[in-house]
């Protein structure tokens, strides 16, 4: 019976067409922009090649055990991110809403692909415009590529001077105003950039899984092509292995400093796609019996690679750029649209045949945006649908609600392309995608599956799917490990808090910091609000509602069980030496 209910399910909601379709989708999906600016420059940051041992680390025992958990929890549920904790914890729905929340914080990030568009047009002109001074947006502070070297082995003699690629991108295509306080007019050719980016969007899931697989065909695939290609170009490149050298050097110093093990979780967190609820719903669209266990090492150590891979693409040109203008690699090198925006562009522009290896790097940027984006709208769709499986699975108006949902976005994301854009795509970056949000939510996913579910239970399930059980390690970071971390990482972040600042001047009014903390609790205080509010709209003892919202319909306990379980997790705080007394005392009442 339960499994012709879960295949009339399979063939409302569908599924993937083929394994291969699954495996490119979530490859796209954690593949990213976080592998191409975010770890070489965090690598770089903190210790260079010393950076990979707590990242090694932390994918061991805290991104794999994630990873795995998200994947099987939508693939035996069949459901959405917020409706799979009706058949895991009830209780534990709140988390599904923090991650709803978390999406729409998400969704900001096109704006990054309509910016590559932009750059990728103006990358076919006989001058790339980011290079020279000749233009009308420059100002008399700007200084050209050949003169970059000057600015900044001399900066007594220019103490005002900008790059022409820092103006390009904040005077010519950013327009950027004084502060967040001026919003300014739109810019149409931004605007123009952003209609295509949900154009394609839309085009690529408005049937769902039936057009998601086949677009991945292409879009997860050609980047590796370009990342191949401009890893070969980088590798020629005189100063090529200095950069590398850089990149790779470990300085085991860095290892003592708490922010390193902090990056490297956020990082790992931020490239394997973790506690958004995207890797849930692409793994409802599988086969019950669908390896997952198998799927989940195979594309997190795609992604590391990927990453790592992606740190040599990036470094060799930054140490070609650095031998060009005679500096060091730290002083050309940034972060997030620094390095991706200002610095490669600058790179390539010195290069033969510039337009070229300009079009290639900002060709693959966008591909490596269209996966993550159009797996977390399909995502978003997909939970939304199964709250109202009745009204929206219908064929006709499921394309008709997938087009509402992007209209809805297309015309909010245009506050961003204004001329004080900017600055609010940096305040919801900041604080509404901050990785205190995901910690939370991790901490109450896992205490959910791990402790009231049971971590058994799950590795029985897996077990039942692919003919294996997969090892006890699994359970031991679901249980302790992985809740740990999280909670430690959130606490730290919390103490270590710093207000927001744009090019180290810029300091947000007041008001900004305010609505910035309200995006952050946002998506945690969900969790809290969902069991206040169901707890008290529940008849019954408190005893009964508890044992009503904890366990669903579908897995049936004696009353008893849920005493014991109250009392055992009390038990786990005291004292080792008691411990073993108190359960057989337990254990004899029960009997």
């Amino acid at each position: 019976r339960r499994e012709a209910e879960r295949q009339s399910r399979a063939a409302a909601r569908g599924q993937w067409a083929s394994k291969t379709e699954y495996i490119l989708v979530v490859a796209g999906n954690v593949v990213g922009l976080g592998n191409v600016w975010r770890f070489p420059y965090l690598c770089y940051r903190y210790g260079g090649g010393a950076f990979l041992i707590p990242y090694t680390l932390l994918v061991v025992v805290f991104g794999i055990p994630l990873f795995l958990l998200e994947t099987s929890l939508g693939q035996f549920t069949q459901e959405g991110f917020i409706t799979c904790w009706r058949k895991i914890c009830p209780l534990a729905q709140g988390v599904g809403y923090g991650y709803l929340v978390l999406k729409v914080y998400e969704l900001v990030y096109i704006i990054i692909q309509a910016w590559a568009l932009f750059y990728l047009v103006f990358s076919f002109r006989s001058e790339l415009p980011w290079a020279t001074c000749n233009n009308s947006w420059n100002t008399a502070n700007c200084v050209s590529l050949q003169d970059v070297a000057n600015l900044t082995t001399n900066e007594t003699a220019f103490p005002n001077a900008t790059s022409a690629a820092t103006e390009f991108w904040e005077r010519r295509m950013l327009r950027m105003s004084r502060g967040i306080e001026e919003v300014g007019s739109v810019s149409w050719e931004l605007l123009l950039c952003l209609l295509a980016s949900w154009v394609f969007c839309y085009f690529s899931i408005w049937k769902g899984v039936r057009s998601t697989g086949k677009v991945a065909y292409f879009t997860a695939t050609f980047p590796y092509v370009m990342l191949l290609i401009l890893l070969i170009r980088g590798l020629t490149l005189p100063g090529a292995f200095d950069g590398i050298y850089f990149y790779l050097y470990p300085n085991l110093e860095d290892l003592t400093n708490l922010e390193v093990w902090i990056e490297a979780g956020s990082q790992i967190c931020y490239s394997y796609s973790l506690a958004i609820g995207n890797l849930i719903v692409l793994g409802s669209y599988n086969k019950y019996n669908n390896n997952c266990y198998k799927d989940c090492l195979w594309i997190c150590l795609l992604n590391s690679c990927t990453s790592f891979v992606a740190g040599f693409v990036v470094f060799s040109v930054l140490g070609f750029m650095a031998q060009k203008q005679g500096v060091t690699i730290d002083v050309v090198a940034d972060s997030g649209p620094g390095l991706a925006f200002i610095a490669y562009p600058q790179a390539t522009a010195l290069m033969p045949l510039p337009q070229f290896w300009t079009a290639c790097f900002f060709f693959m940027l966008i591909l490596l945006a269209v996966d993550t984006q159009f797996t977390a709208v399909e995502s978003f769709i997909t939970t939304v649908s199964d709250l109202f499986p009745k009204l929206l699975h219908a064929p006709v108006r499921h394309e008709i609600f997938v087009l509402v949902v992007c209209l809805c976005n297309f015309l909010f994301h245009i506050l961003f392309i204004t001329e004080g854009g900017i600055y609010i795509f940096y305040l919801i970056d900041y604080y509404g995608g901050t990785r205190v949000c995901q910690n939370f939510l991790t901490i109450g996913a896992t205490v959910a599956v791990g402790w009231i579910f049971g971590a058994d239970r799950l590795l029985d399930i897996i077990g039942d799917s692919i003919g294996q059980r997969p090892s006890v390690f699994f359970k031991l970071c679901w249980k302790y490990v992985t809740p740990a971390l999280s909670l430690i990482s959130y606490i730290l972040y919390l103490s270590d808090y710093r207000d927001l600042k744009i090019n180290d001047w810029y300091v947000y009014p007041n008001w900004a910091y305010v609505l910035g903390w309200m995006m952050t609790f946002s998506s945690a205080i969900t969790v809290p609000l969902w069991v206040i509010i169901h707890l008290c709209s529940t008849t019954g003892s408190f005893r009964t509602r508890l044992l009503f919202l904890i366990f669903p319909s579908e897995f049936p306990r004696l009353e008893a069980e849920i005493e014991f379980l109250c009392i055992y997790l009390y038990i786990c705080m005291a004292l080792r030496s008691e411990l073993m007394a108190v359960s057989h005392l337990l254990a004899s009442l029960f009997v």
